[in-house]
């Protein structure tokens, strides 16, 4: 498998540090608010990474942290007159219930800064004591002329950094040089602080992370992954807080995701121009928001749209109906002989799995993996139609559906989302009893409400067959 590794800007053989096991560390959200569209993009991304390598046999320890204390916590906290503990336990907690149902796996570790606070205590002492710290009025900080490899993942020189500095850089006017950044502030009035040898206060929002990956994967990890906004200054300052402390390579894959857009414009809070993942899930459900977020090469930009969210549900259906057809074959049809039409859908299926696996070591190309499922669905679709085949391969063709898109966390025979609702069901068997009593004007009114509904009604020799409808 090949990945594109930003740290070098090529694809690289992606080969695990030791022997089988990958360790992946990826930026968790800062717990103030529910997460949107864009947030939700790398936990999709970076858990249908490791859910391929587990596909293809490899360990994977995977750590996703949760920044549970910085300034917009804290103002957050205070807008609603709470603890800022007390709304990370209650945003951590809503972060799990859209995480849960986006069928991302919980991580081995969810470490919270304030839970690795001797930690990072730790590795500022270990920079202080090599010499690449100093102390202003407001905390400690790391001096980045001292570590000579500062900017190799940005490629950013100092002019640049200027001119691009996030709102989560601090501009002091005392700073030794503009890319300097806080390691320890200093305790200000109401807000959390912890006791340490330059004072009390709270850490800096990139050292939080370089003690959590340390902690929990060691001085060396395999894959650090996160937003392609996170490459500078976040990512690049964790480089150097980490290999000046541990003098080793601190990462040797970094990979970073695209924005989702709105009108070519990066959906961010602070822009207002986002969408919480909660508030779609109302209207198109989890699996086609997931199914939406993979369409597209996690290093392109998404630019989002109401269209191709809808074209997203249509193919997820596709793909459910599929199996909702085989799975009613299965059921009702008997079985039939093994012929050359069975054996070529067996080839289908195997061909299908080769195409996946191609795309996915190439960068993880989960467009072209989708191509490979929906090829096999085609042929699926159009097999059953024309001819009868043997259960074993038809249950072979769903194994191997359900296998594929399970490897890119979506199920496509769960009933939650796609399970006919009690008053379409209700309407169906309504539209029985008519046809039963002949009363044909009656079934064909209830037949054209089910459609309206959204459901297509289909009537078979074993009995009504019902699916959602594409638009």
């Amino acid at each position: 498998m090949q990945v594109y590794n930003d740290l070098t800007r090529k694809k690289e053989e992606l080969i695990p540090l030791n022997d089988n096991h990958f360790t992946i560390y990826v930026c968790g959200p800062t717990v103030y608010d529910l997460f949107h569209l864009g947030n939700a993009r790398p936990f999709i991304v970076y858990d249908t990474l490791r859910r391929y390598l587990l596909y293809k046999g490899y360990k994977v320890t995977y750590v996703q942290n949760f920044t549970d204390v910085d300034d917009k916590m804290i103002n957050r906290a205070s807008a609603r007159k709470i603890s800022v503990q007390e709304l990370a336990e209650e945003m951590i907690a809503e972060y799990y219930y859209d995480a849960d149902r986006l069928n991302i796996m919980r991580a081995d570790n969810h470490p919270r800064a304030t839970e690795t606070i001797h930690e990072i205590i730790d590795m500022i002492k270990t920079l202080d004591d090599k010499g690449y710290t100093y102390v202003l009025d407001d905390g400690v900080y790391y001096d980045t002329s001292k570590f000579s490899d500062y900017g190799k993942l940005s490629g950013r020189n100092l002019e640049e950094q200027e001119a691009g500095a996030s709102e989560r850089i601090d501009l002091e006017i005392n700073k030794r040089n503009i890319s300097d950044f806080v390691l320890w502030k200093f305790k200000k009035e109401n807000e959390p602080a912890w006791d340490s040898p330059w004072g009390e206060g709270r850490p800096g929002w990139h050292i939080e992370c370089s003690a959590m990956s340390k902690k929990y994967l060691g001085d060396t990890i395999d894959i650090h992954a996160g937003g392609m906004d996170l490459i500078f200054p976040h990512h690049e300052n964790e480089i150097a807080q980490s290999e000046a402390a541990n003098g080793k390579q601190f990462v040797r894959y970094w990979m970073h995701n695209g924005f989702i857009n709105v009108d070519n414009v990066k959906m961010a809070k602070s822009g207002g121009n986002f969408f919480l993942v909660r508030e779609l899930a109302k209207m198109y459900g989890y699996d086609v928001i997931r199914f939406f977020m993979l369409q597209a090469h996690y290093r392109m930009p998404i630019n989002f749209e109401r269209e191709p969210l809808m074209g997203a549900s249509n193919g997820w259906h596709r793909i459910k109906n599929c199996i909702s057809n085989v799975e009613f074959l299965l059921a009702h049809e008997k079985d039939h002989a093994f012929d050359e039409n069975a054996k070529a859908l067996e080839e289908f299926n195997a061909e299908a799995i080769k195409e996946f696996e191609r795309a996915m070591d190439d960068d993880l190309n989960t467009p072209d993996a989708f191509a490979a499922i929906f090829n096999l669905v085609r042929q699926v679709n159009s097999y059953t139609a024309e001819y009868g085949l043997p259960k074993t391969v038809l249950e072979k063709s769903v194994n191997t559906i359900v296998k594929l898109c399970s490897t890119l966390g979506l199920n496509p025979k769960k009933e939650d989302e796609n399970q006919i609702p009690e008053d379409i069901l209700e309407k169906v068997e309504l539209r029985s009893h008519a046809k039963a009593n002949r009363d044909f004007a009656l079934a064909d009114q209830l037949r054209d409400e089910i459609l309206e509904l959204g459901y297509r009604i289909e009537d078979t020799a074993q009995g009504p067959k019902i699916s959602k409808e594409e638009n």
